[in-house]
């Protein structure tokens, strides 16, 4: 009956959060749009009636009346930036074929001219007119929101009753455009006009996980960020010394308090992961831990059976008798055993095609918990899943094995094909057919792909999924919930998305992230500015949640890492074993290859070419094409795009390196060096990586470039060199910089550097600033003279596998951020 309730709640939450969309004024929000972008430019004050997101909440009121209003802004914003020019998609005509009228909304079945471009949960624009026809304005157009389409069918569901104008409550005020549109809608045969907007599926995902805040677990410690119930002594759970030894081995001392933080069973355990600390390791450990894990009170009492009452003592006889109805296979083959296993049943099944055998669940392991997975993004989550399967986890023996798996969502890695849930289900169904005797009779359950899904989601023992995907449909058919929730990259997901998969129930949750490396994405700048883009995990560490924090950094030079460790960490990484030897290169004889570097173009000059917020600076592209073709003309192994990277905050910077690459070189960029944003380096690392921080005017500030967890994540992601270009004039106006500049000046690594740039890479330029190694360095350096490059296997104990670019992005599920967005 529970279920029939929450159903229902979440039904009506669900129609009242199309009511209040579908009834906005399109052109009333792209002007609020102009007109809050405007006012960010003169400073002006924005969001009247907007609540700042606070660190802690006293009830659900307050909570809600906090989020709610932010995440209708950020839909907004959704709208309005579906009217980018970049991003437009063109107006096509439709045909009403049918309509209808339920809760009073209208339901029309349209045939569109184009319907391959539109997906169920896309918010359409409907009208009687093209927009930009003519001086006038159509007189009729609304909001539709696509429900289900089949070919050239869309049923749509359109709200015409007239405009909400508060959140807080159902009065409607009736409008001309939403009545002009009922004759359009209701009349069969009827031509109207289709324009694409966005797709709604994610936030309307993040709404109903929000709304539903009263029945998620731990609701009160998600308001108040406080574990009520601190003593973990009853409910820690306790692993088998053959997987301790196994675990105590394999992580060092930071990673075992994450570890041993989990197995304590606090509701909520935070595991910060700076770069380079082995975060995904960390999680492999835990999964084997708490997979295997019992109830310490469960070990304690073994034996104990003080104070039992016993029954009276039967004759030996009987004792035979019942033993033997009891247990059969004492005097012949158990029942079970002539059951042999079919098409992977009973645990046999092929997973992922490596060499580890798959799991088979004993009759001792009585504890059997379910985790589900989730990262914002697919490429973060598809990293989980390839390492796991690369190295298996281990048991209560110590022996590795490949878990029951399934990563189900959209766009999977091909590496990670073989437990995608497409793949399994078509597997499965081939399986089927070959058995089937009669096809007719299991024709109809043969084809049923919904309920393989829901089977194979039931038989799972880890699931894998997006924040978003964890929403979806398919997660409501499970036979039961999961007992541990661990989720990757926490702090780049806004609260409303961390909610959505604690709705399916849960025990425990583990967040895990660095709140001082990329924020979640926001689109409204107004949202933005009131503390939306606070993740979860943030605002549990502001109000004083315990986290546990990496501390042993194994990918960078300690070069590399002093800054970062000592302005984001307080002075909290310390290095790997034997990191600043495995990190050297034969580059570093040149101080303007070192390990750090600061490249000071003080004549660079910043320009907005596009006019809608991204910044290029010719000059720094300029300067960076004479490095680079220098670097790689006397190291050639760095000639590839697995090996270097070239960074910058700007998308438009990106662009223009791309094609000055093609230009200059005669070949595409990707194939020689890897050039993307900081967003879309955010987990991955280089050799060498080349910063380009574009901002460089004589006043003003250097708008996003101040975020210091954007500038945190640009000079983390090189293992041996970071070369860092830009203005030190301009950047020193922000406290962060000024700080790397400062160090850069004091470790003498700053380089002022003047036109022509090619004279600064000249052979005797270069000849001056060659470094003289003292012979105690070179003794102990296992490096010395190999040109070739060194795997790097830190704690994690594997090669470190390149993602690729076109990865880093998730589409299809909601959002299709730009990494740079709005005016600086």
């Amino acid at each position: 009956m529970a279920v029939d309730k929450n159903k229902l709640e979440e039904e009506a939450c669900i129609l009242r959060f199309y009511k209040i969309v579908l009834s906005w004024d399109y052109l009333r929000i792209l002007k609020e749009s102009e007109k809050r972008n405007y006012d960010k430019k003169i400073g002006e004050g924005c969001g009247v009636g907007l609540k700042k997101v606070k660190d802690t909440y006293t009830d659900v009121d307050d909570y809600l009346n906090t989020f709610d209003p932010l995440l209708f802004e950020e839909v907004k914003a959704l709208i309005s930036q579906g009217d980018d020019e970049e991003k437009a998609t063109a107006w096509q005509q439709a045909i009403i074929a049918e309509c209808s009228e339920v809760n009073g909304f209208y339901l029309p079945t349209v045939i569109c001219s184009d319907a391959d471009a539109i997906s169920q949960n896309d918010i359409l624009l409907l009208s009687n007119k093209k927009f930009g026809e003519g001086k006038e304005l159509p007189t009729a157009y609304a909001f539709a929101l696509v429900e289900h389409r089949q070919q050239d069918k869309l049923r749509l569901r359109l709200y015409l009753s007239g405009e909400v104008k508060r959140f807080d409550t159902d009065d409607v005020q009736t409008c001309a455009r939403l009545l002009n549109m009922l004759p359009l809608v209701c009349e069969v045969q009827k031509y109207l006009y289709v324009l694409k907007i966005c797709s709604l599926s994610t936030i309307l995902r993040e709404y109903v996980a929000l709304r539903s805040i009263c029945s998620l677990p731990f609701k009160d410690l998600i308001l108040t960020a406080v574990d009520i119930d601190s003593k973990t002594e009853d409910r820690a759970w306790k692993i088998s010394r053959p997987l301790t030894n196994f675990i105590e081995s394999n992580h060092n001392k930071s990673q075992l308090e994450a570890i041993n933080a989990g197995l304590s069973r606090k509701p909520f355990v935070l595991i910060q992961g700076p770069p380079g600390t082995g975060k995904t390791q960390t999680i492999l450990g835990i999964l084997s831990a708490i997979l295997h894990a019992t109830p310490a009170r469960v070990q304690a009492n073994k034996g104990n059976l003080a104070g039992v009452k016993l029954g009276p003592q039967l004759p030996i006889q009987e004792k035979y008798k019942h033993w033997e109805k009891a247990s059969p296979w004492l005097y012949g083959i158990n029942p079970r055993d002539q059951i042999m296993p079919i098409n992977g049943d009973d645990g046999f099944f092929p997973t992922s095609g490596n060499e580890f055998k798959p799991e088979v669940v004993k009759s001792s392991r009585k504890y059997r918990v379910r985790v589900l997975v989730c990262a914002p993004s697919n490429s973060a989550l598809d990293e989980i899943v390839l390492r796991l399967l690369n190295t298996g986890i281990h048991d209560e023996s110590d022996r590795a094995y490949s878990p029951k798996i399934v990563r189900i969502g959209l766009k999977p890695h091909h590496s990670v094909q073989a437990v995608s849930m497409d793949y399994l289900v078509e597997q499965k169904l081939a399986g089927m057919d070959f058995q089937a005797s009669d096809k007719h009779k299991q024709g109809g359950m043969l084809k049923d792909k919904d309920s393989i899904r829901a089977s194979i989601l039931d038989e799972a023992v880890i699931v894998f999924s997006t924040l978003s995907f964890s929403g979806s449909a398919l997660f409501s058919k499970l036979n039961r919930g999961f007992d541990v929730v661990i989720i990757d990259e926490a702090a780049q997901a806004v609260e409303p998305a961390t909610l959505i998969p604690l709705a399916n129930g849960c025990k425990q949750v583990f967040l895990v992230g660095d709140p001082v490396q990329l924020p979640a994405t926001v689109i409204s700048p107004v949202a933005e500015k009131f503390g939306y883009g606070m993740s979860l995990f943030k605002r549990f560490q502001r109000a004083g949640y315990p986290v546990q924090m990496l501390k042993t950094q194994y990918r960078m030079h300690p070069e590399i890492r002093s800054f970062p460790s000592r302005e984001f960490y307080h002075d909290g990484l310390e290095d790997g074993p034997d990191v600043k030897y495995l990190t050297k290169r034969p580059w570093h004889g040149f101080s303007c290859f070192g390990p750090f570097c600061f490249f000071d173009i003080h004549e660079g000059k910043e320009s907005q070419p596009s006019g809608n917020g991204s910044w290029v600076n010719v000059d720094e592209v300029e300067f960076v094409l004479v490095m680079y073709s220098k670097l790689v003309s006397r190291y050639p192994e760095l000639k590839t795009s697995s090996r270097l990277a070239i960074i910058s905050p700007y998308r438009h910077q990106v662009k223009l390196f791309r094609e000055s690459f093609q230009n200059t070189f005669g070949v595409e960029s990707d194939k020689i060096v890897d050039i993307n944003t900081v967003d879309g380096f955010q987990g991955r690392e280089k050799d060498v990586a080349i910063f380009s921080c574009v901002r460089a005017s004589k006043e003003g500030g250097i708008g996003f470039v101040a975020d210091f967890r954007r500038m945190n994540v640009g000079i983390t992601r090189a293992r041996s060199s970071v070369l860092v270009v830009g203005s030190a004039s301009t950047l020193k106006r922000d406290g962060h910089w000024k700080n790397l500049v400062t160090s850069a000046e004091e470790r003498n690594v700053l380089f002022k550097v003047s036109k022509p740039y090619t004279e600064f890479f000249s052979d005797s330029s270069l000849e001056q600033m060659k470094v003289k190694e003292s012979k105690s360095e070179n003794l102990d350096d296992p490096t010395e003279d190999m040109d070739v490059e060194i795997p790097f296997f830190g704690n994690s104990g594997r090669a470190y596998q390149e993602p690729e670019a076109d990865d880093m992005v998730e589409a299809g599920e909601g959002y299709a951020y730009e990494e740079d967005f709005g005016e600086d």
